[in-house]
């Protein structure tokens, strides 16, 4: 679309195409909401394997990151052993982590970043990022591996490694994903739900908005504009409400 050409019409002929959207809309939400529903339908398959986690206080079991709710929301964030700070797209999604978990931890549901990093070497990241949500490493256990998000290298070098339910040629040994668990009273544990690449993008609400706009998402490859909040060259313009 060629914004600098964009139709200008009277506000009538506006509101019949705003209608005409409208229509659409709501048609949209149905089928979101339909899906959501189907969503909520799938099959869950029973977690047996005895997955080990490194937090802040040491060791900790799947059923540990529950805190006490029956519902499990993990953010498989790419972070490697070795790396100096996360990855920017990851980091984009985690900004928005803490003002929906505000809500989420009065809600049932616990969320939860997991890496595949030893759990030191994150920890100067987070504090310069300014998170505060739950973040544990998988290091040492197959939890990444099981769920889609890592690779390993001969798996890679061979192109036998799958990415979001395929072999992809795209595949990297970190990759972005998030999966849900429930946890039952009797405290049996479910996979019920995990997502990776385009599917992650509901959980970042800057795209929401941008989505709104006429400039769209404005980006050539996905996020390409992007960088760690603390990173961006110019300070963003001030607004009316917050001044320059």
């Amino acid at each position: 679309m060629n914004i600098q050409n964009h139709p200008v019409v009277s506000r009538e002929e506006w509101l019949a195409a705003r209608k005409q959207h409208l229509a659409h809309e709501k048609a949209f939400t149905k089928e979101r909401d339909k899906l959501s529903a189907e969503r909520r339908a799938l099959p869950w398959v029973k977690i047996d394997k005895p997955y080990r986690f490194q937090g802040p206080k040491g060791e900790l079991s799947l059923a540990d990151l529950f805190g006490g709710r029956s519902q499990l929301i993990i953010y498989h964030f790419m972070f490697a052993a070795g790396w100096d700070e996360g990855c920017p797209g990851c980091s984009f999604l985690s900004d928005h982590i803490d003002g929906a978990n505000q809500h989420l931890a009065h809600h049932d549901v616990a969320v939860v970043a997991v890496s595949h990093a030893p759990f030191a070497e994150f920890q100067s990241f987070k504090q310069r990022m300014g998170w505060k949500f739950d973040w544990v490493s998988s290091e040492g256990c197959d939890f990444n591996y099981d769920f889609g998000v890592s690779a390993r290298a001969e798996d890679v070098a061979a192109g036998k490694a799958t990415y979001n339910y395929e072999k992809s040629d795209g595949a990297e040994e970190e990759l972005p994903g998030l999966s849900v668990f429930y946890r039952n009273e009797a405290g049996e544990i479910f996979h019920t739900y995990s997502t990776y690449a385009r599917g992650l993008d509901l959980l970042v609400g800057a795209y929401n908005y941008l989505d709104l706009t006429p400039k769209g998402r404005n980006e050539e490859e996905i996020m390409d504009w992007v960088r760690h909040h603390d990173r961006y060259e110019d300070k963003a313009p001030g607004s009316c409400c917050h001044g320059g």
